[in-house]
């Protein structure tokens, strides 16, 4: 199966990167791993420089990580170089790819003398989390500019399926408040319901391009999956971390105010637990919503640390996590959202990709709660709200029973000087109705625009 080469959108943050910073900064591409940085990487090499040189610091040999042991000698370490990747380095005109730069923390270490020579730039890519841990003892080079990468928005899953015509559709309609009519609309639903079970993982992506068979695609998303809980279970021995993210799916389908922790593990120090938290955040295979105590502007002045839901980064992964008991062919998700019979009790599911759309688009992940009688027993809830200018927008994400809302319709009466677009996320038609937009769910990459 060969490997395709997907546009994405860092691209352009990356050439921004060389052109404004001339050699000044290495650049760190952070993010979960196989999101495709190292790809990304190379392919920006190959296109923008007289040649390169990446080094895998998976593979790379003990001569090539011992060369970074050693820095007073730079003019050797660089013909060493050249000699042990038979390339030729240019002035200016070339760059070495440090890949997955965790494994050799000498070599980030060395970014500062490095950047400081000036001769050729400099891309390091590695997980957050993985950098992280391998850090102890060196100096964190302050050369670096550091961007992060997410896996594949639902308008680069359209790009791999050689669709330039539907997002453009989708923002004129979106900034004209048109509807797109029931067929249209049916055909943009397709085409976004095979993005939630496909998802965003280049991997996963190209084999369903290569297969066109959804079963071979649920195996690379376990892959995936697998490795991630490896990782974690590297990283925190007695396994809660990796139980954790394993029940994420399971926390978001019992409707819960917040991420149960105590229900999942027992017995363990809230220390403990918040180096997990944080270390889970640092993979970037999820992505926290964090209450807002106060639905203003502003909304991480008022964040409550402790109170907070976990959405998997990529829809993907998460629709395979949460029916990893089943083989994709007794999956029942994968015949419920072709056929769109997705019952609300699977809601969920539309609710993690709108935090992963929402996360892609430049938004930090906030929701509220607030008491639905005096005793307390019972609380309205808004999804997500995003800020928009001095206003914010509360959220609603619904599968089904759209037409009640009671949350919402409640948050609107108390809040409605603070107010700025109130938004149904749905799976019907663009529609305006008393104050409120109805706007379908793939319409959602526009909210962060």
């Amino acid at each position: 199966m060969g490997e395709r080469i997907f546009r994405r959108k860092i691209y352009d943050r990356i050439l921004k990167w060389k052109e404004e910073r001339n050699g000044s900064t290495a650049l760190l591409i952070k993010g979960a791993r196989r999101v495709g940085k190292s790809t990304i990487a190379r392919e920006f090499a190959r296109r923008e420089y007289k040649s390169f040189i990446s080094i895998d610091f998976a593979k790379a040999s003990k001569a090539v990580k011992g060369l970074f042991d050693d820095l007073d000698d730079l003019d050797f370490i660089f013909l060493q170089l050249q000699t042990l990747y038979h390339t030729s380095l240019y002035t200016r005109e070339s760059v070495i790819i440090f890949d997955e730069i965790q494994l050799c923390p000498k070599a980030r270490q060395a970014i500062k003398y490095l950047v400081e020579d000036g001769r050729y730039d400099y891309i390091e890519t590695g997980s957050l989390l993985t950098i992280k841990k391998n850090i102890e003892g060196i100096l964190i080079p302050s050369e670096e500019t550091r961007i992060t990468m997410f896996p594949m928005d639902y308008e680069e899953f359209l790009w791999a399926l050689d669709d330039e015509t539907t997002f453009p559709l989708l923002r004129y309609a979106f900034d004209r408040r048109k509807t797109l009519g029931d067929g249209v609309h049916r055909q943009l639903m397709r085409k976004f319901r095979l993005y939630m079970l496909v998802g965003g993982m280049p991997q996963s992506v190209n084999t369903y391009l290569e297969t066109n068979n959804l079963a071979a695609t649920d195996e690379k998303k376990r892959e995936i999956i697998e490795l991630y809980i490896d990782d974690l279970r590297k990283i925190d021995s007695t396994g809660k971390a990796s139980l954790l993210f394993e029940s994420i799916p399971g926390q978001l389908a019992s409707s819960k105010l917040k991420f149960e922790p105590w229900s999942v593990v027992r017995n363990v120090d809230s220390n403990i637990l918040g180096d997990i938290w944080k270390d889970l955040e640092d993979s970037l295979t999820v992505n926290f919503a964090y209450r807002t105590t106060d639905p203003n502007v502003g909304l991480g002045m008022h964040r409550d640390a402790d109170a907070f839901r976990i959405y998997l980064s990529d829809t993907g992964l998460f629709v395979t996590l949460a029916f990893w008991d089943k083989e994709v062919a007794q999956n029942p998700i994968y015949e419920k959202l072709l056929s769109d019979t997705l019952s609300a009790d699977l809601g969920y599911i539309y609710e993690n990709v709108t935090a992963q759309m929402l996360r892609s688009g430049g938004h930090a992940l906030y929701y509220y709660t607030f008491p639905a009688d005096k005793e307390k027993k019972k609380y309205y809830e808004i999804d997500f709200l995003i800020s928009e200018g001095s206003k914010v927008n509360p959220i609603e994400v619904k599968s089904s029973g759209y037409r009640t809302h009671k949350s919402l319709d409640v948050f609107r009466e108390r809040y409605s000087s603070r107010i700025g677009c109130p938004i149904m996320l749905y799976t019907k038609d663009l529609r305006w109705e008393n104050g409120l937009l109805y706007l379908p769910v793939y319409m959602t990459p526009m909210l962060g625009e």
